[in-house]
């Protein structure tokens, strides 16, 4: 057996990121890895249960052997068998009850998933809109558009909506299997780049003047900045508990999200969302800076290069790209700017005499 490939999690910015990366590129590509000092940066180290779920479900879908999977462990390692495609449901947080961010754990599967053998569908079950994770917005109306540029054919439909702490939300995605095709190169001249801003007001369980009064003020902000936007409304009663959202995005580049709390006046919830989008604006990037990291590890796979700007390299990216150069032949190369730019150069061809035939 090939011994497991050595992963330092307090490398860099020491988050669960690592583990994401590292265990779902080695599942893709039947290495076996080991993540040493998992989340070694956060206050509570080791896996909790977002992260639990998503290495169960890595070993779910290439019949792998895990060692470690438990809250807490600093130290895992998965052995990945054959990849699978199937019907797959994953309770995201199930371990303790908690609303796991759905998200998160898509992007850990989605290399995977994309080199399986046949098609997938998976039931996400968790958190849809919880701190510090892309909402499920964001992978509908960004991550996903992009990836379908360079032939990426996946799908993700919210059912219900995950607050947290409750969680309880429901995402469907449907993947189909194939590497990307092409690499990912935006041309600020392209139609698909001058789309408008456009946004979204939501709350559930909560009055509508909360969504009334998060919109007008980003209608305002934007107003003065000089940037229309189409904001709609929307007041939902089917998610588990109460929550605010402000959404605004450009649709397949960049988009920005807030989430209300209780203490959290509307309008500071709106202008959350309003001062990213601003931020975003003035820096002359193609895309948002959370976006890039997550495209690194499927770009990756992609027989060409890929090329584009976001506002910063972040430490977030940084990490990113020394685990994807860690795990792949591909090289990341990243320069400050600004704006800064990503490139995603593919692993050189092997020689033909050490191809298989």
């Amino acid at each position: 057996m090939i011994p497991p490939l050595i992963v330092d999690g307090a490398q860099g910015e020491g988050g669960g990121q690592i583990l994401r990366t590292a265990l779902g590129l080695g599942t893709a590509l039947g290495r076996p890895v080991r993540v040493v000092n998992v989340r070694a940066a956060r206050p509570r180290p080791g896996l909790r249960p977002q992260h639990l779920a998503a290495v169960r479900a890595l070993a779910a879908v290439s019949a792998g052997r895990l060692d470690g999977d438990r809250l807490g462990s600093t130290d895992v390692t998965l052995v990945p068998g054959a990849l699978q495609g199937g019907r797959w449901h994953i309770d995201v947080g199930a371990e303790q009850g908690s609303a796991g961010a759905v998200t998160l754990v898509f992007h850990a599967l989605l290399p995977a998933l994309l080199l399986a053998p046949g098609p997938s569908s998976l039931t996400f079950v968790g958190g849809t809109h919880v701190p510090w994770s892309p909402p499920v917005h964001h992978v509908q109306e960004v991550f996903l558009p992009l990836l379908a540029r360079v032939g990426v054919r996946a799908a993700m439909t919210l059912q219900r909506l995950g607050w947290y702490p409750a969680g309880g939300g429901i995402a469907e995605v449907q993947v189909a299997p194939g590497r990307p095709e092409h690499g990912l190169r935006l041309d600020p001249g392209d139609a698909a780049c001058r789309v408008p801003l456009r946004g979204l007001s939501l709350v559930s369980h909560l009055p509508a003047a909360i969504a009334e009064r998060q919109r007008a003020r980003a209608r305002a902000r934007l107003d003065a900045a000089g940037i229309r936007a189409e904001i709609a409304l929307a007041c939902d009663t089917a998610a588990a508990g109460p929550g605010s959202f402000v959404w605004l995005v450009r649709p397949g580049l960049a988009g920005f999200s807030a989430l209300g709390r209780r203490g959290l006046p509307a309008e500071r919830v709106a202008d959350m969302a309003v001062e990213a989008c601003l931020a975003w604006h003035a820096s002359g990037a193609m895309l948002d800076e959370h976006v890039a990291d997550q495209l690194v590890p499927v770009l990756a796979l992609s027989p060409e290069a890929s090329r584009f700007t976001c506002p910063r390299v972040s430490p977030h990216l940084r990490t990113v790209a020394r685990v994807v150069e860690q795990l792949t032949r591909a090289r990341v190369v990243l320069d400050d700017g600004p704006p800064a730019q990503v490139e995603v150069l593919p692993a050189p061809l092997a020689p033909a005499s050490a191809r298989s035939p």
